[in-house]
């Protein structure tokens, strides 16, 4: 895990789900993951907004040509655990697809308009992720 993950992560787990820095005014959430291929646990802090009873995140990679790590990780292994505020909780990872994607991809645009900027700067369609309670 990067070092600027990992203080992102101290910081949340501190302070019930609170950052400050860049991510100041944006809610965020734990996603838990197991690697695809190494079975390992992985831990990314992403931007999220609520949908209902669910939370959308971008597998965006700040607009990379590719997908980041932890996307094909929720593909190969769909039940992760979330972080969110000061819950600690099982959920269904869903990758979206059209024309839902697109509606949920403009309301993270909406939030935080880094991810304008991450659509302009690719040629790839970022995947979009709901993630919903296991009960």
């Amino acid at each position: 895990m990067s070092d600027w993950n990992k203080q992102i992560i101290e910081e949340f787990r501190a302070n019930d789900g609170k950052v400050g820095g860049n991510f100041a005014n944006n809610t965020l959430l734990l996603l838990h993951t197991r690697g695809a291929k190494s079975g390992q646990e992985r831990v990314n802090p992403l931007v999220t907004i609520e949908d209902g009873d669910r939370l959308v995140v971008v597998a965006s990679k700040g607009g990379a040509p590719t997908n980041p790590d932890w996307y094909y990780n929720v593909v190969a292994n769909p039940g992760v655990e979330v972080e969110y505020g000061s819950e600690k909780y099982e959920a269904r990872a869903t990758v979206t697809s059209e024309p839902e994607r697109s509606e949920l991809y403009g309301k993270m645009e909406e939030v935080l308009s880094a991810f304008t900027t991450y659509k302009e700067q690719t040629t790839r369609i970022m995947p979009v992720i709901t993630l919903t309670r296991s009960t």
